[in-house]
């Protein structure tokens, strides 16, 4: 890919993976939490496999190829999402779930220094914590004003942390051996899969087919499940698993931006001073980036 597509995948991604939590926010009230992760990924999984065969003319499938793309759905997707979305049914609002998984680049970038032996400079720790710093200043005073804050949501939450994180660390670690849309296939099936069985196990799993959920769906699909999921794995190619990371600091004010629009919930001066100092603690990570990514 051109290297015009390089400098732009970054910011094409923070705005891609943000509306994510907007279409959770459309879709929640008419679907279960697991219900709803199982049935996205169960059409996700075939488009993906479809895709997989119309650009490369086979499903590239082995045994290590299943168990490694196993791995990283079940953590990736199935725990991230299943957490996420659970945390939103209830009651957490997305801003604030968004808050607490995007603590998931300092997770990664101290299992990276470990696991992967990634660099973990002062500068880039400097800018992870100016990251969390501007973060807090975003979205702490929607914290605290919010009493009914429930510690099952805040589990969910948490639940998604560690499963982006580990997630984040297993697709660095063998996502460069992997066919990109053949593994990603198998990963959504897995999380069908798994939340699916989660939902069947826990939940009325009744969907209310409004115009909004399934507008919700088809966007959670093709922006999401395609579109932001393949240019993670994109930039994770060329880029190391706490830089790729960061990104996700820039996720929930520009969450917060849309929410202005869509749903008149206001951004403070806070808001905006926190913003700036998130942009610039991506900036110290990210700015000594190696050369542009490798293609698809």
């Amino acid at each position: 890919m051109s290297k015009v597509f390089g400098r732009i995948a970054p910011f094409l991604f923070v705005l891609l993976w943000s509306t994510g939590f907007i279409g959770v926010k459309y879709g929640i009230p008419y679907a279960p939490p697991f219900t709803f992760v199982a049935l996205r990924m169960l059409i996700a999984a075939p488009l993906l496999a479809l895709i997989a065969i119309m650009v490369n003319k086979r499903f590239e499938i082995t045994r290590a190829i299943f168990i490694q793309s196993s791995a990283i759905g079940l953590t990736l997707h199935a725990a991230y999402l299943g957490g996420c979305f659970y945390a939103v049914s209830r009651g957490l609002p997305a801003g604030i779930v968004a808050l607490i998984v995007s603590v998931q680049p300092v997770m990664v970038s101290v299992f990276a220094a470990v696991f992967l032996k990634e660099e973990l400079s002062s500068r880039k720790i400097a800018g992870l914590l100016l990251g969390l710093l501007g973060l807090v200043i975003v979205l702490a005073p929607r914290i605290t004003t919010n009493s009914d804050i429930s510690w099952i949501a805040l589990t969910g939450c948490v639940i998604a942390l560690i499963g982006g994180t580990s997630g984040t660390i297993l697709q660095k670690r063998f996502g460069s051996a992997l066919p990109v849309l053949s593994s990603t296939s198998i990963q959504y099936a897995m999380t069908a899969f798994s939340v699916g069985a989660l939902a069947l196990a826990s939940e009325n799993v009744s969907v209310t087919w409004d115009p909004r959920f399934v507008f919700s769906l088809v966007w959670l699909i093709v922006v999401l499940s395609v579109g932001a999921i393949l240019l993670l794995f994109y930039l994770l190619r060329d880029g190391s698993a706490a830089s790729v990371s960061s990104y996700y600091y820039l996720v929930p004010p520009v969450t917060a931006i849309e929410a202005y629009f869509l749903f008149g919930e206001k951004v403070s001066m806070y808001g905006f001073i926190g913003t700036l100092i998130t942009v610039v603690g991506v900036w110290l990570v990210v700015a000594q980036r190696s050369s542009g990514a490798q293609s698809l």
